[in-house]
């Protein structure tokens, strides 16, 4: 079969089934478009989850006829020359957007440059280019898609439903908002208006404020501030308190030169950096900006530039785990204020249940009323309409407020209260006071403005492996001598890297060395480990070391027994603690980095603050 060369109509639909996968493809580039020229306003409009009308309009530098002409030639672009190919630092560079779209929709620009006193006009419809004409129009461009896919109908077939395509569309919005706090979003969907973020400052504290309206107020309540700088890589932003977390990932928003990414490099370094600190099978919540010399990052790996290659891949993995590390480690005990609120919502929700099933017996019955109130409140029912008024104090209610709080040490009791020595002073703390103990597990703290209940399993076993990862850190990690020396076979690659490392896994308590091609031999293990798989151990090892260039298999296994051992080594439910005890225990938690969550990701203590109390009861 002969060569023959495509038209050029043909290359612009083939470039358009690269570049253009959906609406939401559409508009993203048309808003990044926007960002590159320098846009402080950008408004989208979409109909029918966008195949119909796509519609983005900004206040950005425009363009003036000339300009507006050559923009829907392919590869046509202000934003790269032929020498920077790698040192990028537009969010659009390749110039195919325009003609791509133009290939397969209608498209129509308008747009007048800021200094320029007419506006002009330019169709393009399905690959056929009109004329610049006048037109009028502010400063900045609008830019209008019509019946997009037209000209390739068989795609409308893989087009999801409207809803679908509007979700899509809206994150497309949402992340490119968040790496622009600087510049107003709106954006319109149908007749409904769906967001309107308005201009933030300048700073962290605007930062903050924009992922808070697009991430939610639980978020912005919970965010730790995350930033460093390594050599010329930075990060900054922010992430949730390790208690705060989700089934999915659709939280986690990663940005590189204020470009959203989506790179399994840094979803790893997140992974890392959370550890333990999270259940399994959960994901953290956080936004994370990273930025680095244009020639330190390749962002022309895929078309829809979505996906980045690192020039040091190992430092700027480094550089997140260890920013996001230490702002973890900064809270200190902090725990979710989400926690407190879901408890709060489930006092509220039981409260009225318990309130209508009364209300419910009220009205056929009121005595019944009466003494069934009674019975679940442990009152004495005297009349359902009492003579005296209901503000008088009982017999014998003066005495019962001034007597002292007992200990009930009884096997029955469901509750230990007291007033321990010095509970005043600890009040102040951010733990409080304990006060009391219920059902020998929960402890009851008194602070300032609230009430603390503190699981105290879940709280001693965080303490306990805090301690022993401390030892395992400063100590080293105690090892034993194999009688008989494990020869592991690997593939040569393999055996090579892990040689390699064998002084970092040394200190790890693993001792091994090469042993021919494809193959190592284990001389000592740590202590920790015990009769554990030592063949398993290292070809995990291998496996952790060739994909990421890191060992963590083996940290992960000495975490793991540490966890284990903090777990049976802990204060267990049941327990009767002294008031001595309960606040040591609350003063340890405190100072130590990671309490508010045990090992397994729990939190482990609910915080309820004095006026969402008070709320329960209707005083405010």
């Amino acid at each position: 079969m002969a060569i023959r060369q495509l038209s050029p109509h043909t290359i612009n639909r083939i470039a358009a089934g690269e570049v253009i996968e959906r609406p939401a493809s559409v508009v993203k580039e048309l808003v990044e478009n926007a960002l590159d020229a320098g846009a402080d306003e950008i408004d989208v409009v979409t109909a029918s989850g966008g195949l119909s009308l796509i519609r983005v309009t900004d206040t950005g530098c425009g363009m003036p006829p000339d300009d507006l002409q050559l923009a829907v030639e392919r590869h046509a672009t202000s934003k790269l020359s032929e020498e920077d190919l790698f040192a990028i630092s537009t969010l659009g560079f390749r110039g195919e957007a325009l003609p791509s779209i133009g290939s397969i929709a209608h498209l129509t620009i308008v747009s007048r440059a800021r200094d320029a006193a007419d506006a002009f006009a330019l169709d393009v419809d399905r690959g056929v280019k009109g004329q610049v004409r006048p037109a009028a129009a502010n400063a900045g461009t609008c830019i209008e898609v019509r019946d997009l896919f037209s000209t390739v109908p068989a795609r409308l077939k893989f087009m999801k439903s409207e809803r679908a395509e509007n979700m899509a569309v809206s994150e497309v919005v949402k992340r490119l908002a968040m790496a622009h706090p600087g510049v107003g979003f709106t954006l319109t969907m149908g007749e409904r208006s769906n967001l309107r973020l308005p201009r933030e400052p300048a700073g962290p504290d605007g930062l903050l404020q924009r992922l808070g309206r697009i991430m939610g107020r639980a978020f912005m309540d919970d965010a730790v501030r995350v930033s460093g700088v390594r050599e010329n890589v930075s990060i900054n932003g922010y992430a949730g308190v390790p208690t705060l977390h989700r089934p999915d990932a659709a939280q986690q928003f990663l940005f590189v030169n204020g470009r959203p990414v989506r790179d399994k490099l840094l979803i790893g370094a997140v992974r890392a950096a959370y550890g333990d600190l999270i259940p399994r099978g959960r994901q953290p919540l956080l936004a994370l900006f990273l930025e680095l010399p244009p020639d330190e990052v390749d962002v022309n790996v895929h078309p829809a530039k979505t996906e980045v290659r690192f020039r040091d891949a190992g430092a700027v993995r480094s550089l997140i785990v260890n920013a996001l590390a230490a702002a973890l480690h900064r809270e200190g005990h902090r725990a979710s204020a989400a926690n407190g609120a879901a408890a709060l919502h489930e006092l509220h929700a039981n409260a009225n249940a318990n309130v209508n099933a009364v209300q419910a017996d009220a009205i056929g019955a009121p005595m019944q009323f009466s003494q069934s109130y009674a019975r679940d409140y442990g009152q004495s029912a005297r009349a359902v309409y009492p003579t005296r008024s209901p503000y008088a104090p009982t017999p014998g209610m003066a005495e019962a407020m001034q007597a002292p709080l007992d200990i009930m040490d009884g096997p029955s009791a469901d509750a230990r209260a007291f007033t321990a020595p010095g509970a005043e002073e600890t009040q102040d703390r951010p733990l409080g006071a304990a006060r009391a103990q219920l059902h020998e597990n929960y402890i009851v703290a008194q602070t300032q403005d609230g009430v603390v209940i503190v699981d105290q399993h879940a709280a001693h076993e965080r303490l306990v492996y805090e301690r022993l990862k401390t030892m395992l850190r400063e100590g080293g990690v105690a090892r034993q001598g194999l009688l008989v020396p494990v020869v592991v076979d690997l593939d040569d690659d393999e055996a090579v890297a892990v040689a390699e490392k064998a002084a970092e896994l040394e200190e790890l308590g693993l001792v091994l060395e090469g042993f021919g091609p494809g193959a190592v031999v284990v001389r000592e293990v740590p202590v920790l480990l015990g009769d554990g798989d030592v063949a398993a151990v290292v070809r995990d090892l291998a496996a952790d070391i060739v994909r990421e260039g890191t060992s963590t298999a083996l940290k992960d296994r000495l975490l793991a027994v540490c966890a284990t051992i903090a777990c049976h080594g802990s204060v267990r439910s049941g327990r009767r603690l002294t008031p001595q005890e309960m606040n040591a225990l609350l003063r340890d938690m405190e100072a130590t980095p990671y309490s508010g969550q045990c090992n397994h990701g729990r939190p482990t203590y609910v915080e309820l603050k004095l006026a969402d109390i008070e709320k329960l009861f209707g005083r405010r």
